[in-house]
């Protein structure tokens, strides 16, 4: 990314030259600086489209660690644009124990059918119109997002028939010659599965952050670090990224 790359949201001017191709495909990516957003980043790349990473802090307990992930990965993806959204009213309305500071953020139980306290209410739906509104200021053809079965499985907001809908209002509430796909790569699969497209993709993992509770060092027993390493586990390599314990969890459910 050049030092001249907007970090405001300031459309750019892309008026064609000589230089410039103009059947560039562009597609706004919401990198949390996790790493299923991360390689859906890649995944986005990989296919040939220009990245305008969207970045949103909304008062998670790791959202200093999850920016700096955020810029560093934007920063290998040499991203057109990097824009980082603060808002306050998710962390206002609490009843999440990522948000709320009055829960604590649960230890794993990935037996659970139960919706867990790390739910934040609707939240997808609040990042992903920021998303469109980012995609359709830039002329985007694409919204891409990182979730997947395990998180619909247990979050309401991450279900293909949640995208689905969601697309579908885009359609309905843009411009008659707007025309934004929302892309789901990984929708149906899992974080293993996650996790080795990644290293196919060259992932820097390194850059990316998933524990709930901690910035450094990741607590290791939380829902997001057990599912993560878990899929590292998996596949015989090593999480990259410190720990303050690091349990077995490939025989877990």
């Amino acid at each position: 990314m050049t030092d001249d790359s907007p970090t405001d949201g300031t459309p750019i001017d892309d008026t064609p030259t000589d230089d410039t191709p103009t059947d560039e495909k562009r597609a706004v990516v919401l990198l949390s600086g996790g790493m299923d957003s991360a390689t859906t980043a890649y995944e986005a790349k990989e296919r040939g489209y220009e990245i305008y990473a969207l970045h949103t802090s909304y008062g998670q307990k790791t959202e200093s660690k999850e920016y700096d992930c955020a810029r560093a990965l934007a920063d290998e993806l040499d991203a057109r644009d990097f824009l980082h959204i603060e808002t306050s009213h998710l962390k206002q309305i609490g009843a999440s124990s990522l948000t709320d500071d009055s829960m604590a953020v649960e230890d794993a139980d990935m037996d659970s059918d139960e919706i867990p306290s790390s739910y934040v209410p609707f939240r997808n739906a609040n990042l992903l119109s920021m998303a469109v509104s980012y995609a359709e200021a830039n002329e985007c053809d694409a919204v891409f997002v990182g979730a997947h079965s395990e998180d619909y499985s247990g979050y309401p907001d991450c279900r293909p028939e949640f995208f689905e809908a969601f697309e579908a209002m885009v359609d309905i509430g843009t411009k008659p010659d707007t025309h934004i796909s929302l892309d789901v790569p990984f929708v149906h699969d899992s974080k293993t599965d996650i996790a080795r497209r990644g290293l196919e993709l060259g992932v820097p993992f390194e850059h990316t952050w998933s524990c709930y509770r901690a910035e450094e060092p990741a607590c290791g027993t939380c829902d997001s670090c057990a599912f993560r390493l878990q899929a590292f586990q998996n596949l015989g390599e090593r999480d990259p990224i410190p720990y303050a314990e690091r349990p077995d969890y490939v025989d877990a459910a």
